[in-house]
């Protein structure tokens, strides 16, 4: 089992607006700002009709298997205006949206919750992925 240890991809897109989200600075207050300017720092970046099927980037579907209980449950990542939890929309600026961006199939990825504790899941399959289907501009 891989626990985030894995370089983290970005697609040249993706990179783009999420530096454009966290740049807008103190008029936003952005959640996990510092994470995401890390993983913006560290990620190697890549053209999204580059990037490999197993990577989820913004709008993939992913099935996770959260590791305490073995439940599976598919979330969708997306940017915060489209986030609607309650569907499965996840923002990437939560903290399972930061965990989750970047990462391949079969990673484990942790996040803190709002309580505090810690949560665990692996990345047990990507049911959609935009550049897979061609979708180069989403």
């Amino acid at each position: 089992m891989n626990v985030q240890a894995r370089e983290r991809v970005l697609t040249e897109l993706d990179h783009v607006r999420l530096a454009t989200l966290s740049s807008q600075g103190p008029r936003v207050r952005l959640p996990n700002s510092l994470g995401i300017d890390a993983l913006l720092d560290d990620a190697r970046v890549v053209p999204s009709r580059r990037v490999a099927s197993d990577i989820v980037t913004m709008y993939s579907q992913v099935r996770l298997r959260f590791v305490d209980d073995g439940i599976r449950r598919e979330l969708t990542l997306c940017y915060p205006q489209d986030a609607e939890p309650q569907c499965g929309f996840v923002s990437v600026l939560s903290p399972i949206g930061l965990s989750l961006l970047g990462q391949t199939v079969g990673a484990i990825v942790r996040w803190e919750c709002p309580d505090g504790s810690e949560r665990a899941a692996e990345i047990d399959a990507i049911l959609f992925q935009p550049e897979a289907g061609g979708d180069y501009t989403t």
